[in-house]
């Protein structure tokens, strides 16, 4: 049988995995506390989409996998970072993630908050650290991730979020708070690829941009779903903590029908992107499919 993506996942996981261990001060470093907490927020399992994304698109654009290992470890690093702050008392107040016990809970609030702060800037350090990738580049991949994840991106989103709760929105507005609070990784993810690939054209940069936002929304819808459908030893954390919030979610506005329709809409658009790669952009399809048909 041919390699498929899916048969080379299992690899790429255990190499971001290597290479986080190795970005990640040992626990034996004071303060020991904090790096411990820092490991456990990062090293205690989930899928690594994010890291898996970037390689996918690396291998659609022909990027060399070594050059591809600092933004897919840079990317996972401020996703936890983002995920110890969303499960604060103060957020969303959740005590189970990945199927463990929130960072906040195993250890204390003070420490996921520095633990969490501490994650984002060993991020660009990473970046800055890759004297293989010209710093030209390096720069852009700084400025990606920093744009994606600051007030016109997922943190934004996650304001808007809060904001939200208990109260009505468009299906526009709705979008527009998922493309910043999830889709806005998941489309540097994918985007990291286009600036590790100098020559890459103007038309492949925006099919690979148009294909992260579509998925990126697709993410989020798909993950509101799981929250109603889903059971919490599946998921890995507690089923219907949107709806006892009273967040804004596309099921909880539109009914889980909708919710299914513009998941595949947006699945369905952003396959159609990727057409013009050919055979080169299958791993990337794969993912997209298997984002929006997790837990089915």
């Amino acid at each position: 049988m041919p390699d498929t993506f899916r048969d080379r996942i299992a690899a790429y996981t255990e190499r971001v995995e290597e290479r986080l261990d190795a970005a990640l001060p040992q626990p034996s470093t004071d303060p020991r506390r904090l790096h411990e907490a820092m490991r456990y927020a990062v090293l205690n399992g989930g899928k690594r989409v994010r890291p898996l994304l970037v390689y996918a698109a690396g291998e659609c654009l022909g990027v060399d996998a070594a050059l591809l290992d600092a933004p897919a470890v840079a990317i996972e690093l401020i996703h936890a970072f983002s995920l110890v702050h969303d499960d604060l008392p103060a957020m969303d107040d959740d005590d189970l993630r990945r199927g463990k016990p929130t960072v906040h809970v195993k250890y204390d609030e003070a420490t996921a908050i520095l633990a969490a702060d501490a994650l984002q800037p060993l991020a660009f350090a990473v970046l800055s650290q890759q004297q293989a990738i010209p710093a030209a580049v390096r720069i852009g991949l700084v400025r990606l991730i920093a744009n994606a994840c600051g007030s016109t991106g997922m943190t934004g989103g996650q304001s808007i979020d809060l904001a939200a709760e208990g109260n009505s929105m468009s299906a526009e507005a709705l979008e527009l708070m998922y493309a910043l609070k999830t889709g806005a990784l998941i489309h540097a993810a994918v985007m990291s690829a286009c600036l590790l690939r100098e020559d890459v054209s103007a038309a492949d940069t925006r099919a690979i941009d148009a294909f992260g936002h579509a998925i990126g929304v697709a993410f989020q819808i798909k993950d509101d779903i799981l929250d109603i459908e889903g059971e919490t030893h599946v998921i890995g954390k507690q089923a219907g903590a949107d709806e006892r919030l009273g967040k804004a979610t596309y099921p909880g506005l539109f009914g889980l029908d909708r919710s299914r329709r513009r998941c595949d809409e947006l699945l369905d658009g952003a396959l159609q992107h990727l057409e013009r790669f050919g055979d080169e952009a299958t791993p990337l399809k794969w993912l997209a499919r298997f984002i929006v048909e997790r837990g089915q």
